[in-house]
């Protein structure tokens, strides 16, 4: 049923991420760059041209038993941790994200809304239809409300027997091609928050002249987008997820899943635009040298680089407290859904720069870069817009200044340890509103001579550039870098616990959006510091070294808006060197290290 056989075992590489699967899947899909491999790059971009899904890549899925991943342990699947899962999706984000979100994620944006509130009879049978390689859709939005859930139409009016649905549900993955969907209807015609629910709808039992057309779209053109139309048609009482009226509190729960694991693994991507870059300039002769000896080259690659280990250390971090903190899961997920899903996009267009007139050809060696870019912008979308996270952490700035900022204990170091255990997903703890709990960053605030729990004591100013080409200020230099966040975190403490009332609505003004932003960078750099201060004796050699974090922290202090802060030469010669190594060495660019079948 499930495919591949899981040993319930996870192969622990340099800092412990690497779930045991993806190694079997990445050989199951084999080397990329193959011109001979009929999952490789090349056949991906007949089918992008095509605008068709990819059909050998959801064989391949299929065979190795990819929906298991979405199904919790008890229900017969493999989904015991979420970080598990973002490593196991960025293999297959890495070549076709149109492959990874049109096969699985729009499977696992529904059912996440089964295991949070749904009926053990839902469940069982959500997990029936997945783990026999099914496919679930999910129809949250319509286009006239946009990302306003609270206006949504679609109507299921309650009848003696049952509900009665009429309405219009568009641009949904996979509506045509799923077995069953799960749908957001209007279920009381007063407005307010009990207003709507959540529906759990098989495809068989629908009319089959439901469906709209084809939608077509700029990115992700393996996805299929289409849409239904029902019209005075009944459908049992019991096909309501949880209570009527629930419908709002189950999706935002859902949403702190989604928005954190699926961002997270859309770094698979800037893996791959990293990769093809860097590939391509080494290879290409400028000026009597290669493009790669250029300093301005070297310095956005570097810069890329750079980013992708924010980036993954951030999302790491809060794809753990989904498990370890799930009262404080919303804040951290709606950081990550502004944060990463933007520096992801700026990052791949930097490296587009450097490609010049390589980023956007259809053939040859950079191809797959043109596909990448289109299909890294619904990171910034999806089913929760980057404005919308901003406002929402807009509006719990002030609770969080005078409930948590410098007051809260700071976080537990297992929510760093990329390799301890975690207990398993609490779908049941989600909460809508996290009332100002939040203690990751007051980690900032701890002092430079905290030592983490079970550590050998060594203080952190003990960890410099020493033996990589350091200059021996890279303690000083990191010091500086948290005090620096440090500050903010004061500053905006004590701008943020006075906001008045009007500044907490849609019509706030530019200045207090900007302190989400500050407040989201004080985020970013705390995971930063706190993954590499509790992973630092991992045998990665860069992340064992303070260089990244000093790289990271360096790029966070810049300005919001601004270019981001240039890295020191010296640091940024041993980054370029650890990126080329690991290129040289076919493995991946993020956290996990881990091996890749690339041949080049």
């Amino acid at each position: 049923m499930s495919g591949r056989q899981d040993t319930g075992e996870r192969v622990v590489g340099p800092t412990g991420a690497a779930p045991s699967g993806v190694h079997a899947l990445e050989q199951r899909l084999g080397d990329p760059l193959d011109p001979a491999n009929p999952l490789g790059f090349a056949r991906i971009l007949e089918a992008d041209e095509r605008e068709e899904p990819f059909l050998p890549g959801e064989r391949a899925l299929d065979g190795y038993g990819l929906n298991a991943e979405f199904v919790p342990a008890a229900y017969g699947g493999r989904l015991t941790r979420l970080d598990d899962l973002v490593e196991v999706m960025r293999a297959v984000y890495r070549r076709d994200p149109s492959l990874g979100l049109g096969y699985g994620v729009s499977s696992f944006l529904a059912a996440v809304n089964l295991w949070t509130a749904g009926s053990e009879r839902q469940r069982e049978r959500a997990a029936e239809l997945l783990l026999g390689n099914g496919r679930i859709a999910v129809a949250y939005h319509e286009p006239d409300h946009g990302n306003d859930i609270t206006r949504t139409a679609f109507e299921a009016a309650a009848t003696p027997d049952g509900l009665l649905l009429n309405g219009r549900k568009e641009v949904v993955a996979n509506i045509r091609r799923a077995e069953a969907m799960v749908l957001l209807a209007r279920t009381d015609p007063r407005d307010g928050g009990r207003s709507h629910s959540q529906l759990f709808l098989e495809a068989s039992d629908l009319p089959a002249d439901r469906h709209l057309p084809h939608s077509p779209s700029t990115g992700m053109r393996g996805v299929r987008l289409g849409g239904i139309e029902l019209r005075d048609w009944p459908v049992p009482a019991d096909t309501v997820i949880g209570r009527p009226g629930q419908g709002f509190e189950t999706t935002l729960k859902s949403f702190q899943i989604t928005r954190t694991v699926v961002v997270a693994m859309f770094t698979g991507i800037l893996d791959t635009g990293l990769r093809t870059t860097l590939r391509h300039v080494r290879e290409r002769r400028l000026y009597g040298r290669t493009a790669a000896d250029l300093p301005l080259v070297r310095s956005v690659l570097v810069g890329a680089y750079t980013d992708l280990l924010t980036c993954e250390a951030f999302a790491a971090v809060a794809t753990r407290a989904l498990h370890l903190a799930p009262v404080e899961a919303g804040i951290y997920a709606q950081a990550v859904k502004y944060f990463v899903s933007r520096t992801l996009m700026d990052a791949m267009h930097r490296l587009s720069t450097v490609l010049g007139a390589h980023f956007y050809l259809r053939d040859g060696e950079t191809a797959i870069f043109q596909k990448l870019l289109r299909d890294v912008q619904p990171a910034g979308f999806g089913h929760a817009a980057r404005a919308i996270c901003q406002l929402a952490l807009v509006q719990q700035l002030p609770l969080l200044a005078r409930r948590s900022w410098g007051v809260a204990e700071p976080a537990p170091a297992e929510l760093f340890r990329l390799d301890a255990p975690l207990p398993p997903v609490p779908f049941d703890r989600l909460v809508v509103f996290a009332g100002g709990r939040e203690r990751l960053s007051s980690t900032l605030l701890a002092g430079p001579d905290r030592t983490p729990h079970g550590d050998d004591g060594r203080r952190d100013d003990d960890h410099g550039d020493h033996g990589h080409g350091g200059h021996g200020h890279g303690p000083d230099e990191l010091a500086r870098l948290v005090e620096h966040f440090a500050d903010e975190l004061r500053e905006l403490t004590r701008i943020c616990a006075d906001l008045p009332p009007s500044e907490l609505t849609t019509s706030a003004a530019p200045r207090t959006h900007a302190l989400a932003d500050r407040y989201v960078r004080v985020l970013v750099a705390a995971a930063c510091r706190e993954v590499w201060r509790h992973n630092r004796h991992s045998a990665d050699p860069l992340l064992s070294d303070p260089l990244w974090l000093r790289a990271a922290l360096t790029r966070l202090a810049a300005r919001p808006g601004s270019t981001p802060g240039a890295l020191p030469d010296h640091v940024e010669r041993r980054m370029f060197a650890d990126l080329t190594e690991r290129h040289d060495l076919s493995l991946s660019f993020g956290l996990a290290r881990r091996p890749l079948p690339d041949s080049r």
